[in-house]
């Protein structure tokens, strides 16, 4: 199930809307075959794993990360590509959460196949946590922060610089991560002292270049910023509870700019979902990262940790997060933990039962 963890994230940034799938067919202890979905609207997992086995498919095991579907979409039902292969057992990490598609199990049950629940779950709905996301009714999209430190979490020095907390593996990481996201979004405050594009430049070209989203509640974004000057290439969304007639708002929208008037964080989510984006990766600052914890929106956070210190007179990476005791505290779930180059990653999403409330 790990090899089949692997050939999932081959598709990120490729396949979504859909899920990242990956599986394996196996004659005893040896692996036949594998297959990934690698493209949205390309064949799934299952059916590439069984074109690639051949007549070695008769009688094996299937290891896939998600349970295979069955229904006729862009692609056949993998149920029935399975049932004609005649495999004869299916081990899945987790069932599929989609009611259009989910039921391939019992359709191979019904088939006579072995079909088998729950091989390391909580890392596969891990995997596709913005997926699972989209079938939990919440109304806004899965919401990603993604924060560069120091030891002593700070995100700039004392003159307001950042560039560059983390080393050259570290920012090709956040290249790859971005193509996964639907949108990519950051505080006015930070879109002004960085003036950043906000777009991928990694190895992975995404299939759909994700939206630039700026958290401005003033409305003051200025003119000349690059996110603003290069709206009309790239869709860029201003997200401000500036209320009443504003001459800036509309040179925004004349260049380019959706600008969208709310009443706060969470209704600024909710026109983003409106907008079609499923999935927001949040790059700072931090007083727009405390705003999100405070208000608990958010459901996975990335820490790129750099060994190095600038102590108090450095920018904290969170800003107006009250907090609350060690006793109530929520404890996360860890994803993932490595080394990028001198750098650490840690991965943590809310627990389960924080998503699904």
């Amino acid at each position: 199930m790990g090899r089949a963890f692997e050939l999932a994230r081959m598709g990120w940034g490729r396949v979504s809307p859909n899920p990242m799938v990956g599986a394996l067919i196996l004659q005893g202890d040896r692996v036949v075959a594998e297959g990934w979905h690698a493209e949205f609207g390309g064949p799934h997992a299952e059916a590439v794993a069984l074109a690639r086995a051949g007549a070695a498919a008769r009688g094996a095991t299937v290891v896939v990360t998600l349970e295979p579907c069955n229904h006729q979409g862009k692609q056949p039902p993998c149920a029935e590509a399975l049932i004609r292969a005649g495999v004869a057992r299916v081990v899945v990490a987790v069932p599929d959460p989609n009611p259009e598609a989910r039921g391939g199990a019992q359709r191979l049950r019904d088939a006579g196949i072995a079909v088998e629940f729950g091989v390391r779950e909580d890392e596969a709905r891990a995997l596709n946590g913005i997926f699972f996301h989209r079938f939990a009714g919440l109304g806004r999209p899965f919401l990603a922060l993604k924060l560069a430190t120091t030891l002593d979490a700070r995100i700039a020095d004392q003159t307001g610089r950042s560039r560059w907390i983390s080393g050259e593996e570290a920012r090709d990481y956040v290249h790859w991560l971005r193509a996964g996201f639907d949108a990519i979004a950051v505080g006015g405050h930070t879109a002004r002292v960085d003036n950043a594009s906000l777009t991928v430049r990694g190895d992975i070209e995404p299939r759909r270049p994700p939206t630039r989203v700026v958290f401005d509640r003033h409305g003051e974004l200025p003119d000349a910023l690059a996110l603003v000057q290069t709206a009309e290439a790239v869709p860029t969304v201003l997200i401000t509870e500036l209320v009443g007639p504003s001459a800036h708002l509309a040179r925004l929208e004349e260049a380019g700019v959706t600008v969208s008037r709310v009443g706060g964080l969470a209704e600024g989510l909710a026109a983003l979902h409106q907008l079609g984006i499923g999935s927001l990766l949040v790059e700072g600052g931090g007083r727009l990262a405390g705003a999100l914890l405070e208000a608990g929106l958010v459901d996975r956070y990335y820490w790129i940790q750099a060994p190095v210190w600038l102590g108090d007179a450095g920018v904290p990476a969170i800003t107006g997060y009250p907090g609350t005791t060690l006793v109530e505290a929520e404890r996360w779930s860890v994803v993932e933990r490595r080394a990028l180059g001198q750098d650490t990653l840690l991965v943590v999403d809310r627990e389960p039962c924080s998503l699904e409330s």
